[in-house]
C-alpha cells in the first residue's frame, strides 16, 4: 500500500507540473494570436488577456490525453534511471502491479475532468464567444433552446431583435410560427412581427405571412396594423453563425447536457453531435487510462537497455494516433455512420486492449 501511494503521489506530481507548464506554454501562444485576432480593433490590452485566460481552459482540456502520456513517461523514465523499478521486480511486485496506482490517477483525474473541468471549460467557453462577437461586431447574437420554443437574439449599433419560434427545420434555416419584436437603444419595443415561417437568407430574414405592429406611445398598432405576404427583416446572422450558438456541445455543461437534447429533438433539431460528444465525454476517464497503459508500455523498462529516445517517441506518436482514431470515431458517429456508441466507447476500449497486450508481451519476455 506504501508502494502504491508512493507511484500515485509521483504520479500526481508530474501530471500537477505539466499542466502548470503546458497551460503557461498555451496561453502564451493564445496571447499573441488573440493580439493579432483583435489588432484592428479598439481592444484594450487587459480585454486581450481576459479573452486569452477564458480560451485557455478549453485548450488544456483537449490536450489532456498528451499530459497523461507525458506524465507517464516521466515517472517511469524516473523510476527506470534511479532503479526503483528494478527494485520493486526485486521485491516481488510484478511490472502490471507497479501500474494499479498511476492507472488509479489516471481514472480519478478523469473523473473529475468529467464532472468539474467540463462545466469549468463549458462556462468560459461561452463566455469567450459572447465576448469576442461583442468585440467584434458591438451586439450579441445568442441563441436558446427552451420547452416554450427557440429564442434567437440579434443585435447590431441600431438596436435589438428578439425572436422566437416554436419549432424549425433540421438545420435551422427555417423557423416556424415567428415572433419578432425590435428594440430601439435606451427604448422599449419599437417593433413586432409575427409570421408563418422565417427563412434565412444573405443579408436578413424573408419572412412570409407577415403581419407587422408599430409600437408607439399613443398610437393605434393594431389599426394600423401591416400585413405581407413577404417581408424582407434585414439581419448580420448568417447560418453557420446560428450553428455555433448552439451546435457547439463543448459550450453547455455536461451535467446540463442530457436536458439540452431533449429540448434539441423537441425543437426540431438534430441532437446526434450532442449525443455523441456526451458519450465521449463519459467514455474520457477509460481514455486517458489508456494513455497511461501505452506509455507505460514503451517506458517501464530499465535504462541500460538503450532506446529510450526511440520507446517515448513512439508512445507519444502511437498516443496521437488513438486521439485521431478517436476524433474520427466522433465525426462518423455525429455524421451518422457509425452508432453513437460504438463512436464514443470503440476508440477507449480498443486502446486500453491494445496496451494491455503491449504490456502482456513485454512482461513475457
Amino acid at each position: 500500500m506504501i508502494l502504491h501511494a508512493y507511484f500515485a503521489r509521483r504520479f500526481a506530481l508530474n501530471f500537477l507540473v505539466l499542466t502548470v507548464v503546458l497551460f503557461s506554454l498555451v496561453a502564451l501562444v493564445d496571447l499573441v494570436d488573440q493580439t493579432r485576432s483583435f489588432s484592428e480593433l479598439d481592444i484594450s490590452f487587459g480585454k486581450i488577456v481576459g479573452l486569452t485566460l477564458l480560451n485557455a481552459p478549453q485548450t488544456v482540456n483537449e490536450i489532456l490525453p498528451l499530459i497523461m502520456i507525458l506524465a507517464t513517461i516521466a515517472l517511469f523514465i524516473g523510476l527506470a534511471r534511479s532503479s526503483e523499478l528494478v527494485a520493486t521486480r526485486a521485491a516481488g511486485r510484478s511490472g502490471l502491479s507497479a501500474l494499479f496506482a498511476p492507472v488509479l490517477v489516471a481514472l480519478v483525474i478523469g473523473g473529475l475532468a468529467v464532472t468539474m473541468l467540463n462545466p469549468i471549460v463549458a462556462g468560459t467557453s461561452k463566455r469567450y464567444s459572447e465576448l469576442a462577437e461583442s468585440y467584434r461586431t458591438g451586439g450579441k447574437s445568442t441563441l436558446s433552446i427552451s420547452r416554450e420554443g427557440l429564442w434567437l437574439r440579434q443585435g447590431d449599433a441600431t438596436g435589438q431583435s428578439v425572436i422566437r419560434a416554436w419549432r424549425s427545420n433540421s438545420d435551422a434555416s427555417i423557423l416556424y410560427d415567428v415572433t419578432i419584436v425590435t428594440y430601439a437603444p435606451g427604448q422599449g419595443p419599437v417593433r413586432r412581427i409575427k409570421a408563418r415561417s422565417a427563412a434565412l437568407q444573405e443579408g436578413g430574414w424573408l419572412l412570409r405571412r407577415a403581419k407587422l405592429w408599430k409600437l408607439k406611445e399613443g398610437f393605434n398598432s393594431e389599426a394600423n396594423a401591416e400585413t405581407h405576404s413577404k417581408l424582407f427583416i434585414p439581419s448580420s446572422l448568417t447560418l453557420d453563425r446560428i450553428r455555433e450558438s448552439f451546435a457547439r456541445p463543448n459550450a453547455i455543461s455536461i451535467w446540463k447536457l442530457p436536458q439540452f437534447i431533449e429540448q434539441l429533438d423537441e425543437a426540431g433539431f438534430s441532437s446526434r453531435q450532442h449525443r455523441v460528444w456526451l458519450q465521449s465525454e463519459l467514455a474520457r476517464p477509460l481514455f486517458l487510462m489508456s494513455m497511461v497503459l501505452i506509455a507505460s508500455a514503451f517506458t517501464m523498462r530499465h535504462t541500460r537497455f538503450g532506446g529510450t529516445g526511440i520507446a517515448v517517441l513512439a508512445a507519444v506518436l502511437l498516443g496521437f494516433g488513438l486521439y485521431f482514431i478517436r476524433s474520427f470515431a466522433q465525426i462518423l458517429g455525429e455524421n451518422g455512420q457509425i452508432p453513437i456508441y460504438l463512436a464514443a466507447w470503440a476508440p477507449p476500449l480498443a486502446a486500453v486492449l491494445l496496451a494491455l497486450g503491449l504490456l502482456l508481451h513485454a512482461e513475457d519476455g
